[in-house]
């Protein structure tokens, strides 16, 4: 009789962690509009790589799993990258509107981008607020499947992927914006 009340209680914990991970998904797909309509919103979070990158100014690498704790808007670009010039800008904005202890941004240069080569590209289009990280042999970016750039990634508090998109977006629009701020809300972003 006790296994059967623990089972009964365990589906019933699980069928509502469940409806809150549905209603999750619900949420940040109806916040979708214009060219975040390309955003993909996992059903369930995936796990994401725990292969090192380079941190830009202090020399030693760092994972994922670092960033636990806040929600993460992870950009995959290059230097020869137009689409990652023209969004690029546009990730700033967000960074600048709700980076902090709930949110940053983590660019991530994948494959071979000289460290001069970055701060150039940084430097003509006046970004001053998101890090200059590396994945020189792109360790993280292939266990990401990242196939093209850009690509970005959002990362609930967890540290787990909960949607994708693939090329440029948008991400100065109200869309983004609201997708970022419910993600934010959500302490127990799952």
């Amino acid at each position: 009789m006790r296994l059967l009340r623990h089972l009964s209680l365990y589906i019933a914990l699980s069928l509502g962690a469940n409806a809150a991970i549905a209603a999750d998904v619900a949420e940040l797909e109806g916040l979708r509009a214009d060219s975040l309509k390309r955003l993909v919103v996992h059903a369930e979070p995936r796990s994401v790589s725990d292969a090192a990158f380079f941190l830009e100014d202090e020399g030693g690498t760092t994972t994922l799993q670092d960033y636990r704790g806040k929600v993460v808007l992870l950009n995959f670009w290059a230097t020869w990258c137009a689409p990652c010039r023209k969004e690029m800008p546009q990730i700033a904005e967000l960074q600048e509107e709700f980076g902090g202890e709930d949110f940053e941004v983590l660019t991530i240069a994948a494959g071979r981008n000289s460290p001069s080569g970055i701060v150039k590209f940084f430097d003509e289009n006046g970004i001053t607020n998101l890090p200059r990280h590396q994945d020189p042999k792109q360790a993280l970016a292939r266990e990401m499947a990242v196939v093209g750039l850009p690509i970005t990634v959002l990362l609930n508090r967890e540290g787990e992927e909960v949607a994708r998109l693939i090329g440029d977006a948008e991400w100065n629009s109200d869309s983004a914006k609201a997708i970022i701020a419910a993600m934010i809300a959500d302490p127990g972003d799952s």
